[in-house]
């Protein structure tokens, strides 16, 4: 578990290289791990228009359902701060809905890391089952 942790953490890593954030300069990269073991990555990508932001884990997230993934079992989130760094309230919406009670990983650049399940994130979530 481990080493899957730390390669999850690590293409997240890598692909926060790649954020496009000139505005905010707060670069993010996420890892998406499916089922089967394939990773997708994203970073956030920022808008002059700052709402239509995408956030690093929507990024990964949204790559792996077009490429017809719909099986996760985990996502590590890097960012380069003090803190360790939770995804956003969009965010956890979204990857309540795609990923379930998955394991999340915060990480940042020092090495230092976290796991924690959707469920602390997103207490009582709204999903599917409200729309029955």
């Amino acid at each position: 578990m481990e080493n899957t942790k730390k390669e999850l953490i690590e293409a997240a890593r890598e692909v926060r290289t790649r954020a496009y954030a000139p505005y905010s300069k707060f670069k993010v990269g996420a890892a998406l791990r499916t089922k089967n073991g394939k990773i997708y990555t994203g970073c956030n990508v920022e808008s002059a228009s700052y709402g239509l932001t995408v956030c690093a884990e929507r990024v990964a997230i949204w790559k792996a359902v077009s490429e017809g993934e719909k099986e996760f079992t985990e996502i590590a989130v890097v960012a380069d701060t003090q803190e360790l760094t939770p995804p956003c309230g969009v965010c956890r919406q979204i990857i309540w809905e795609f990923c379930g009670d998955v394991p999340v990983i915060f990480a940042n650049l020092k090495g230092n890391s976290e796991v924690v399940t959707m469920k602390e994130l997103l207490p009582r979530a709204f999903d599917t089952k409200f729309l029955k």
